[in-house]
């Protein structure tokens, strides 16, 4: 009795540990990948969108973006003419503006809007914002595969229009490499691929793209023109900033 006592006790104990370790390297996976896409001191860039819909109609814009750290990013488009000078200013503690040259006027994004669309395309205003994703999930590691991770990452805000991601990791470098996105009734609404390639010693996500799995429409965003640690400060990411 004793032994069977101390057997199981020990199994308990393993499946403890194996639980831990686990967690942790799920945690250190997620934290790894934020290094690698948070890294640059700052980032300018050039973004062409392609918007797809489900006949293959494409319809492309253009857009400008500045990022300083991990939580300050203007995005704003510059093409077509009924498009361009719309921005979003993201900021520390869940901040986001927007701005619409039509109104002269920004607008404070308030948390319960967030996972609308941003401006018609497959990328939401939670998807847009600046802001590390050791900070927005609870991640679990799944399996790991050849050459990457697989995490289940839980939203730690209530507010979260997601109940769960699960995000392939690439195994050696840590950066993204594809996104699946679930409702709250757990259906897989949404698909994220991205692309990444290195300018000098930084992981660029060279192409993103997004699918709305039941409109059956597409965005791809594919960057260009990338410059890393320009020197970027504070005063560039200001609601000021943003309208001009």
């Amino acid at each position: 009795m004793r032994k069977l006592k101390l057997s199981v006790l020990v199994s308990a104990l393993f499946l403890l540990i194996g639980f831990s370790t686990n967690a942790q390297d799920a945690i250190t996976i997620l934290k790894n990948m934020d290094d690698v896409m948070y890294s640059p001191k700052d980032m300018t860039g050039k973004t062409k969108i392609i918007l797809i819909d489900k006949a293959g109609k494409e319809k492309t814009r253009e857009a400008d973006i500045i990022q300083k750290g991990t939580d300050k990013r203007i995005f704003r488009f510059t093409a077509p003419s009924s498009q361009a000078g719309i921005a979003v200013l993201s900021l520390p503690n869940d901040v986001m503006y927007l701005y619409m040259p039509a109104f002269g006027k920004e607008r404070r994004i308030s948390s319960s809007v967030k996972s609308q669309n941003f401006a018609g395309t497959d990328f939401s205003y939670d998807d847009m914002e600046s802001k590390p994703n050791s900070e927005k999930y609870t991640p679990k590691l799944l399996e790991t595969e050849e050459d990457k991770y697989v995490l289940e990452l839980i939203p730690i805000s209530k507010k979260s229009s997601y109940s769960k991601v699960i995000m392939k990791v690439h195994k050696t470098h840590f950066y993204p490499i594809s996104a699946e996105f679930y409702d709250k009734g757990n259906r897989k609404i949404k698909e994220g691929i991205s692309a990444y390639i290195k300018i000098g010693k930084y992981w660029n996500a060279q192409e993103m793209s997004m699918t709305n799995l039941k409109k059956n429409h597409t965005t791809k965003m594919i960057m260009s023109d990338v410059k890393y640690d320009t020197g970027l400060n504070d005063d560039d990411f200001t609601v000021r900033k943003l309208k001009q």
